[in-house]
C-alpha cells in the first residue's frame, strides 16, 4: 500500500515511517487510549470490507494504533486505505487535542472521471460529509486529493491507461467522557468514504442521494 509522505503536523503524512509493530504500549499505555483502541473494534463494518491491523508510525505521537482495509468484490480489490490513530497524551498544538486521526484512501477510475475539474473538491467534500452523517463532530482538518494518470509504451503498450485517486487526510476526534473519542464511529464514517471511493451502492435507504464513483474499469484481481 503506498503511504504518505511529510509530517503530520504539515498535512496528512508521515505514514511511510512504520515501525515492526503497533505501538498500543499494553498495560503501559494510558487508559484514554487503550479505550480508544478498544473503541475501534466496536465499528460495524460493511461486509465487502475487509480490515486487519498493521504496523503503525513509529514518530508521530508516543502512541499509534493503525488498520489498514480493502474493499473487495468477490477477488478484485475496488478500494483499500490506511487509518492511523495517534495519541500525545501531553497535546499537540498543531492537533488541539490529544488524539489525531490520520488516513489515506485510493481507489482507481476511468480516465474521463479522473479528468473531472470538481472531482478532488467532491471527494473532499465525501469525507467531511461521511463524518457529518453520523453526527461527528471534529477540528483541524487537513489534507490533500492527488489524481494520477498513468499511460504505457512500448512493451506495455497494450495496456489502457490508468487513473487514480488518492485522498490523505487528517483531522482532530472531539474527545468525549474520560478524554476518549468515540473512535468507532470514526471508523465506520471512514468506511463509509472508502465504500463511496469504492463505487459501493449506499449502504441504507437514508443514503439513497449519496453521490458515487462509478466502477472502476479492470479492477486488481487478489
Amino acid at each position: 500500500m503506498a503511504a504518505a509522505q511529510g509530517r503530520l503536523s504539515d498535512d496528512a503524512g508521515g505514514m511511510d515511517d512504520a515501525n515492526e509493530g503497533d505501538r498500543d504500549g499494553g498495560r503501559s499505555a494510558p487508559s484514554p487510549f487503550r479505550s480508544a483502541v478498544d473503541g475501534l473494534r466496536t465499528a460495524r463494518l460493511r461486509p465487502q470490507i475487509e480490515i486487519e491491523p498493521t504496523p503503525a508510525p513509529k514518530r508521530l505521537a508516543p502512541f499509534a494504533h493503525a488498520l489498514e482495509a480493502t474493499v473487495v468484490d468477490g477477488e478484485q480489490d475496488l478500494a483499500d486505505g490506511r487509518l492511523v490513530l495517534l495519541h500525545d497524551p501531553a497535546g499537540h498544538d498543531a492537533w488541539r487535542g490529544t488524539f489525531r486521526l490520520v488516513t489515506l484512501v485510493r481507489a482507481e477510475l476511468e480516465p474521463e472521471m479522473a479528468a473531472d475539474p470538481l472531482l478532488p473538491e467532491v471527494c473532499w467534500s465525501w469525507l467531511t460529509g461521511a463524518l457529518q452523517a453520523r453526527g461527528l463532530t471534529y477540528g483541524e482538518p487537513s489534507g490533500t486529493v492527488t489524481r494520477a494518470s498513468s499511460h504505457y509504451f512500448g512493451g506495455l503498450a497494450e495496456r489502457p491507461a490508468a487513473s487514480q485517486i488518492e485522498i490523505r487526510a487528517s483531522w482532530t476526534p472531539r474527545e468525549g467522557l474520560g478524554g476518549v473519542p468515540d473512535t468507532g464511529a470514526h471508523l465506520s464514517s471512514w468506511c463509509d468514504l472508502l465504500a463511496q471511493v469504492a463505487g459501493l451502492p449506499p449502504a441504507g435507504p437514508g443514503d439513497a442521494s449519496v453521490v458515487t464513483l462509478p466502477q472502476r474499469r479492470g479492477p486488481h484481481s487478489r
